[in-house]
C-alpha cells in the first residue's frame, strides 16, 4: 500500500464510551465509522461527520462486512476501538450460563473476531492501533460481577498476548482500564435483572444493583469519570507514536487498582466490604 490509512471504526456506538469517541476522532478530522446495532441510533454522529453502520459485534458476518466496507473505502481499518460491552449483575449463582454466554460473545469474542478481521490489512501498510476498552475489573472482580469482571480479565490477556505479536508489524495494541464511569451500562444492566432467579440471594442482588447505580449517580459518583475522559485517552493512544501499554481512567481505578496491587487477597475483600453489599447469612 502506497499511503496509510488512519480510518477508524468504533464498535458500541449508541451510547456513552463510544458515542463520544466517535465524536471526537470525528471532530479532530479522523475518518470515523461509528457503529451500532441499530445505526438510527447514530443519526447525530453522521451529522457530524462519521460515517455510520449497522454492526452486532456477535454476527459474525455483519463483523466481516462492516472490515470490509472500511478497508475497500480507505485500505485498511487503522484503528480498531473495541468498545462495544453489555453487563448484568447479581451474585454467581443466579446468573444464568446463557446471560454469562451473552456477556462473553458481546465483550470478549467480538472484539476477538473483529480485530483478526482487521489486522491483514493493518500488517500489510505497516501501521495500526488496537485499543480495546478493558475495566479496572480485568484486573479484581467486583461481588456480583463475577462474569463481566472474567470478560474484561481476558482482555486483559488477549490485549498483552496479542501486543507481543503485532508489534514487529507497526501495529500496537493499548487496554485501556476505566473504574467508574457516568454512562447508562448501569442503568440498563439494571432494568434487564431477571429478579425470578434470584431466590435466597434476592435481598443481595438488589443491594449489589443498587450500589451499581450510586457508582454513577450516587455517593460514589465523585470517584467516576465522564464517557469523554475515556474517549480523550483512546484518541490520545491511537494517536501517539508509541501507546502506552495501558491506560487507567477515573479516580475509582486509581485507588481501587492501587490497593489491589499493595494489598493480600484476604486484607482487599475486607476493603470490598467497605462498598460492596455483604452476603446473606447461612439459614439456620
Amino acid at each position: 500500500m502506497s499511503t496509510i490509512s488512519r480510518a477508524v471504526l468504533v464498535t458500541g456506538c449508541s451510547t456513552g464510551v463510544g458515542r463520544e469517541t466517535a465524536l471526537l476522532f470525528a471532530r479532530q478530522g479522523w475518518p470515523v465509522w461509528a457503529t451500532a446495532r441499530d445505526p438510527g441510533t447514530l443519526a447525530d454522529l453522521e451529522r457530524e461527520g462519521c460515517r455510520v453502520l449497522a454492526l452486532d459485534v456477535t454476527d459474525a458476518e455483519a463483523c466481516a462486512a462492516a472490515v470490509e466496507t472500511v478497508t475497500d473505502a480507505e485500505g485498511a481499518v487503522g484503528v480498531l476501538v473495541n468498545n462495544a460491552g453489555i453487563n448484568d449483575f447479581g451474585a454467581f449463582e443466579t446468573v444464568s450460563v446463557d446471560r454469562v454466554r451473552a456477556m462473553f460473545e458481546t465483550n470478549l469474542f467480538g472484539l476477538v473476531r473483529l480485530s483478526q478481521l482487521a489486522l491483514p490489512a493493518m500488517r500489510a501498510q505497516g501501521w495500526g492501533r488496537i485499543v480495546n476498552v478493558g475495566s479496572m475489573n480485568g484486573r479484581f472482580a467486583f461481588p456480583g460481577m463475577a462474569a463481566y469482571s472474567a470478560t474484561k480479565h481476558a482482555i486483559e490477556a488477549v490485549s498483552d498476548a496479542l501486543r507481543y505479536e503485532v508489534k514487529p508489524f507497526g501495529v500496537d495494541v493499548a487496554l485501556v482500564e476505566p473504574g467508574m464511569i457516568r454512562t447508562p451500562l448501569a442503568t440498563s444492566a439494571v432494568a434487564r435483572r431477571d429478579t425470578a432467579a434470584d431466590g435466597d440471594w434476592a435481598d443481595y442482588n438488589a443491594r449489589v444493583a443498587a450500589s451499581a447505580l450510586a457508582a454513577v449517580d450516587g455517593p460514589f459518583a465523585r470517584f467516576a469519570c465522564d464517557p469523554r475522559d475515556v474517549a480523550r485517552v483512546i484518541v490520545q493512544a491511537a494517536a501517539a507514536d508509541r501507546p502506552r501499554t495501558r491506560y487507567r481512567i477515573a479516580p475509582s481505578a486509581h485507588i481501587l487498582l492501587t490497593a489491589r496491587r499493595l494489598l493480600p487477597d484476604r486484607a482487599f475483600d475486607a476493603l470490598l466490604r467497605r462498598v460492596v453489599p455483604a452476603p446473606p447469612a447461612p439459614k439456620p
